[in-house]
């Protein structure tokens, strides 16, 4: 029987999957071969299509003779095939044919014809391969279960409240969670964790007792490809067994996680397994015991590998009590620094989780090192959809970009991070039960955009940009949307953080500048900036060490300041306002031209979007042009502040004589 396809509450927006997007599927004669309940899906899918757009599906046992327009086959004799998840399309005859070894294989297949649209049965073309890059491809939701006193619902969240979670249970309609796993399904994303990685007491017994309801979950994510993960603390024992310790050596421990995770995998047979934040920020961990991070991984790996589940270890460790007067400690080293030593040491399940910058998902960052250093452990990269640092989804930030230059980034020669991402690509998720999902609707763009990226790490970002305007808002307004975008990242930048600077931001909501709120906390998050200079030396030679942690060529060319790229210059150094960067322009007079510039694209891309009134539906053109106006607001202020410190700081004037406040 064909699955139904999700309905979404009166309001909600599509996204990237309106009925339009299916037309050029559901106008054609369509046969499915192949059984299962990814199958099922697949059949409901194409069956909605065609009673929309008037064409036709049957399934194998029921089909006649006659010639089909597009054939979805599950099971085809595709020897080549990878795995469940990959699939081929070809097109001869006047038949588009999509074959499948797995279920999620025909379940992408579908996708990327309902992508291609009118292509997809246009001309003719040999038998094309897609398989993904990476075979994990998972976002980690911040929710809170029950409403948090400080961190409200969803931590780190700017698109309301949980689609999971409401009044401290799982909600009682999961209908939206439901059409949520058709939209990850349609970029290609195959994972969620449903609660917040920083485990409150509440999220702690999603675990044990209240286990039905996760359950309820992954019964609503599966029928999509999704399977499901749960963040869990690392003191559970203690805080949900009762036991006196949680040392992860302790036999008695040993067994209460073995009897939890046989539980867990008793009413979730596919559980993918546990996120794991220990020793980070206030989050207990093996520390307490005077054990590793590999024996507190290992603790879970060993109950989850019956059941071929997988503990992912997140390797954001750091000293979160600095003195900000020791120039010698560095939060950047610290990630590498408790980490490489145990490289080898981590069971073949546990996936050490590893944030794509050595801070904290800033506006720019280099690649960790981090990533290039553990060869023996299979690593995950962690990347940020929802915007912490760079606009809350209230400022326009697409971070495909970024993303696609730390996944071609090459420690060494022979691998980029896209391919030493062995354990998958993770992204904290940006949605949420706004109607747009992700609060501003451009801000859909970076979940999509994560999602193709994680499936092939090489893809031209701007290409994926292109394919998420044609699904989302259809043809007419493309090149303005592409223009007020594609370059988005690079204007926020400007009027923020200049040079690789980050943290100057209002302290705990992390929502605006503060250019010292962080700098003298025990944080580690500093600028160093003085009546002469600014930035943080972390060279070798007289600084914290940090950029030794990479090889070479990049330790040299980060060590100086002659050689080191402008866009990290003060990540990497403490250099005076005079001093002249690559552009030829000194550091000052780019921080002041930059935040005049940021600006003036933020102004021009309103106009822009202005532009496209008639083009795109009135409830979304009328929440973007809402958020327009907060974001320029807000890169006036950044533009204002920033400039004004630093002309106080430096007694440097700005050489074009600009005013500033």
């Amino acid at each position: 029987m064909p699955l139904p396809v999700p309905v979404l509450p009166e309001g909600v927006d599509p996204a990237w999957l309106p009925p339009a997007a299916f037309r050029a599927v559901g106008g054609r004669r369509t046969l499915i071969r192949g059984s299962g309940p990814l199958a099922e899906t697949v059949h409901g899918e194409v069956a909605e299509a065609c009673r929309r757009f008037g064409g036709r599906v049957v399934l194998d046992a029921e089909a006649e003779g006659g010639a089909h327009d597009l054939v979805l086959d599950l099971g085809a004799d595709a020897p080549e095939l990878l795995g469940e998840e990959g699939f081929t399309s070809a097109r001869e005859g006047g038949t588009t044919t999509v074959a499948a070894s797995g279920g999620r294989g025909l379940l992408y297949g579908l996708f990327h014809v309902v992508r291609l649209g009118e292509a997809a049965f246009t001309g003719e073309w040999a038998r094309e391969r897609h398989h993904p890059a990476l075979a994990l491809r998972m976002l980690d939701h911040w929710d809170n279960v029950a409403v948090h006193p400080v961190m409200g619902q969803v931590e780190r969240g700017y698109a309301g409240g949980s689609l999971f979670w409401e009044d401290g249970r799982a909600r009682g309609d999961l209908e939206r969670v439901r059409a949520y796993a058709r939209l990850l399904a349609a970029c290609g994303i195959n994972a969620v964790a449903v609660n917040n990685v920083n485990v409150h007491e509440t999220e702690a017994r999603l675990l044990t007792d209240r286990i039905g309801e996760v359950a309820a979950i992954a019964d609503v994510l599966r029928p999509y490809g999704v399977r499901t993960h749960l963040s869990v603390s690392f003191a559970a024992p203690v805080v949900l067994g009762g036991l006196p310790t949680a040392d992860p050596l302790d036999e008695a421990v040993r067994g209460w996680w073995a009897e939890a995770t046989g539980a867990v995998y008793a009413a979730i047979p596919d559980f993918g397994g546990y996120v794991v934040k220990a020793d980070s920020e206030g989050q207990p961990g093996p520390f307490a015991y005077g054990r590793s991070h590999a024996d507190g991984a290992n603790l879970l790996a060993a109950a989850l590998e019956p059941y071929g589940g997988t503990v992912h270890w997140r390797a954001f460790v750091y000293d979160h009590c600095q003195d900000w007067r020791d120039r010698r400690t560095d939060r950047a080293r610290a990630a590498y620094d408790h980490f490489v030593p145990l490289d080898g040491a981590f069971a073949a399940n546990a996936v050490l989780q590893v944030k794509h910058g050595p801070i904290d998902f800033q506006v720019r960052e280099p690649v960790s090192p981090l990533i290039g250093a553990m060869p023996g452990t299979p690593l995950a990269v962690e990347l940020q959809a929802t915007q912490e640092y760079t606009g809350q989804q209230r400022h326009v930030c697409w971070l495909g970009p970024m993303w696609s230059e730390v996944l071609r980034f090459r420690h060494q020669p022979e691998s980029s991070v896209g391919e030493l991402a062995r354990g998958g690509l993770i992204a904290v998720s940006n949605a949420g039960d706004d109607p747009f999902w992700t609060g501003h609707p451009l801000a859909q763009a970076n979940l999509y955009t994560f999602g193709r990226l994680a499936w092939r790490p090489d893809a031209e970002p701007g290409e994926v940009l292109d394919e998420w305007i044609r699904l989302t808002f259809g043809p007419g307004p493309e090149a303005g949307l592409h223009a007020v975008l594609d370059g988005s990242w690079r204007t926020y930048e400007k009027y923020t953080a200049p040079l690789g600077v980050g943290f100057m931001v209002q302290p705990g909501h992390h929502y605006g500048p503060s250019v010292d709120g962080y700098e003298y906390s025990p944080w580690g998050t500093y600028h160093f900036a003085d009546r002469d200079g600014i930035g943080v030396d972390r060279s070798v030679a007289t600084g914290t060490g940090y950029a030794g942690q990479y090889a070479k060529p990049w330790a040299e060319l980060y060590e100086s300041p002659d050689t080191c790229p402008d866009e990290l210059l003060l990540f990497f150094h403490h250099v005076s306002y005079g001093h002249t960067l690559h552009s030829g322009r000194t550091v000052i007079q780019h921080i002041y031209d930059t935040h005049f510039e940021g600006v003036a694209e933020v102004e021009e891309a309103r106009e822009v979007w202005a532009s496209l009134a008639g083009l795109v539906d009135p409830e979304r053109h009328a929440r973007v042009a809402e958020r327009y106006e907060e974001q320029l607001r807000g890169a006036r202020e950044w533009r204002d502040q920033i400039n004004s410190y630093f002309l106080r700081k430096s007694g440097v004037p700005d050489e074009l004589g600009r005013r500033i406040y």
